[in-house]
């Protein structure tokens, strides 16, 4: 609900429908599948703890991660209305997640336009990221692609209440953020070491810090606008 409800105003009566929707609690491990390329959508899932990533893979079996997610994403808005999932979704760590049926959420988003409304700014929302996405992949350099991927986690976890003055934990290996920015494992290694030699981040294990934040977001061209976290318009219904 305060996921949705950072981009779009819900009603007392909206959020009770949300909550009121059937939903069935499972433990996911690592790498785990809520939906696979070529199967047919069934349900929704809700991540509630734990972090999630969609990916693709080539016809070799390189692959390439398209988008993180956190808790309290939902999963699958983007295949809400198509009748095959064009890609995958696994699980990045262990966690739990809310599987709600399609067809329940549907009939939702149809009875409760305020509901409807939510979901297509947040799909909205998962395009925009996209877009960024390939522009921080196609067009930047590894030192800049790697400060913008930090950047977007932290503004992203920050306001989830995820992040602290300490910065956060990082919940990514080497080997995935190379699949996330299309590097190789050496190369992201090489590119974290620079960071911190240039006093951009602090490291210790997982946990990343910004001893100067608005110093990396200048590094890494980063600008939050393509997160949109203000709070959008109201649905005119």
């Amino acid at each position: 609900m305060r996921n949705l409800e950072l981009r779009a105003r819900l009603s007392p009566e909206d959020r009770d429908a949300i909550l009121a929707l059937p939903y069935t609690v499972r433990t996911l491990n690592h790498l785990a599948y809520t939906v696979r390329e070529g199967d047919p959508p069934r349900e929704c899932a809700v991540l509630l703890s734990g972090f999630a990533y969609r990916q693709k893979i080539t016809g070799d079996g390189a692959r390439q991660i398209i988008a993180l997610h956190l808790p309290g994403d939902a999963l699958d808005f983007q295949n809400l209305y198509l009748k095959v999932s064009d890609h995958s979704v696994q699980m990045l760590t262990r966690g739990d997640v809310a599987t709600v049926q399609r067809a329940e959420l549907q009939e939702l988003a149809q009875a409760r336009p305020a509901v409807g409304h939510a979901i297509l700014i947040k799909t909205l929302v998962e395009a925009s990221i996209f877009r960024e996405w390939v522009l921080n992949v196609g067009r930047r350099k590894a030192r800049e692609r790697m400060a913008h991927v930090l950047c977007e986690l932290g503004s992203r976890m920050d306001a989830l209440g995820m992040a602290d003055e300490h910065g956060y934990e990082l919940p990514m290996t080497q080997e995935e953020l190379a699949d996330t920015l299309g590097l190789t494992p050496v190369h992201v290694n090489r590119t974290l070491k620079l960071l911190e030699a240039e006093g951009l981040i602090t490291r210790n294990r997982r946990s990343i810090a910004f001893p100067d934040w608005e110093k990396i977001r200048e590094v890494a061209d980063f600008n939050d606008r393509y997160l949109h976290l203000d709070m959008q318009v109201p649905a005119p219904f």
